[in-house]
């Protein structure tokens, strides 16, 4: 059974920053391009950045140079660290593998 379980959202002030982390299990972690997704309310689900099993990133624009994603195969986990972080950030965010997803973590960005 593949599980996908977010964690580190929360509140933060604006100009802040937070680490999110993926905890994967059931998969073969180190073979799998990983996903970070957001989704704001009355939005879309968006891209925010992803990480492939050799270690590449690519960056939604809205993201680029504020966020940054990692993996630790070995720990079967994959992160998303954010600074800068603006209002416009605040959204649930979503680990996502494949047809898997995590139950999402809240971040609201606020003063």
């Amino acid at each position: 059974q593949v599980q996908l379980v977010e964690s580190g959202g929360g509140l933060v002030q604006p100009g802040g920053s937070l680490r999110l982390s993926c905890a994967g299990s059931g998969i073969i972690f180190r073979l799998d391009l990983m996903r970070w997704y957001r989704q704001a309310p009355g939005k879309e689900r968006e891209l925010v950045a992803l990480i492939t099993s050799r270690g590449s990133t690519n960056y939604g624009e809205s993201v680029k140079g504020r966020f940054t994603i990692s993996r630790d195969d070995a720990k079967n986990t994959v992160y998303l660290q954010m600074n800068s972080l603006k209002p416009e950030d605040t959204a649930v965010y979503y680990c996502n593998q494949n047809v898997y997803w995590g139950q999402g973590t809240q971040v609201t960005v606020s003063s």
